[in-house]
């Protein structure tokens, strides 16, 4: 049977203090596992090139709770041989890393200001087909690291996009919106002549009013001078 100090836990070695150190541990292994280290090549993972052309090979990585002497390095998958094409260690934050390129057609264009650890591959030609590793380590994470996959395809020539959906849903949108305008003309045009017309009939029963009563005078003015008596 467990023994109960005067406390009355039956572990008497634990304290609520060395409770709240575990959940503390606990609570920052968890932010570590769910925020830590990444590297990732964007929004797109892949990329058709034509031979000879020049590609980039985009990466870059974020800390939640910074760097220090991260390690980071590119490989190519040649048909499951990795084969190295650069590495560096970035002190710290904001300080350039000295890259060791091992690829006469490779060049770093990253920078730590950037988080942007990519690079450039020259000239390529059907033998660069594959899949490009881009790995990197945290030691102020224990160690944490991460990899991201581009893959690269490589083709004579690149494939025309066919434009004629996006044609036709311009010349519909176009159409509609010209079809707008020309209602907005007429209809304002149409306003402009009714109010043309109702200023013509407001003139016109005006002057048909002051004719009226013109001639309504003048004849009553005949008949007091019909029965006016000579003297």
């Amino acid at each position: 049977m467990a023994s109960v100090d005067s406390t009355g836990s039956a572990f008497p070695g634990w304290r609520s203090g060395h409770l709240l150190h575990g959940l503390a541990v606990l609570l920052l292994l968890g932010v570590w596992s769910i925020r830590g280290l990444e590297v990732t090549t964007g929004k797109v993972s892949s990329i058709e090139a034509m031979n000879g052309s020049t590609v980039l090979l985009p990466c870059s990585y974020s800390s939640c709770i910074g760097i220090y002497k991260l390690y980071f390095s590119w490989h190519y998958n040649n048909n499951g041989t990795m084969i190295k094409y650069c590495e560096a260690t970035i002190p710290s934050e904001d300080i350039e890393p000295k890259v060791d390129v091992y690829h006469e057609r490779v060049e770093f264009v990253g920078s730590s200001k950037k988080s942007n650890i990519s690079i450039l591959l020259w000239n390529i030609t059907f033998e660069d087909e594959g899949e490009y590793k881009c790995f990197a380590k945290n030691p102020k994470e224990k160690g944490r690291n991460h990899t991201a996959t581009f893959t690269l395809r490589v083709v004579d020539q690149l494939r025309e996009v066919d434009n004629t959906l996006t044609v036709i849903i311009v010349s519909v949108v176009g159409g509609v919106i010209g079809l707008v305008i020309i209602v907005m003309v007429i209809k304002a045009l149409v306003v402009h002549f009714l109010l043309k017309d109702d200023e013509k009939n407001k003139e016109c029963l005006v002057s048909s009013s002051g004719n009226d009563n013109t001639e309504n005078g003048l004849a009553g003015a005949k008949a007091e001078n019909k029965g006016t008596p000579k003297a």
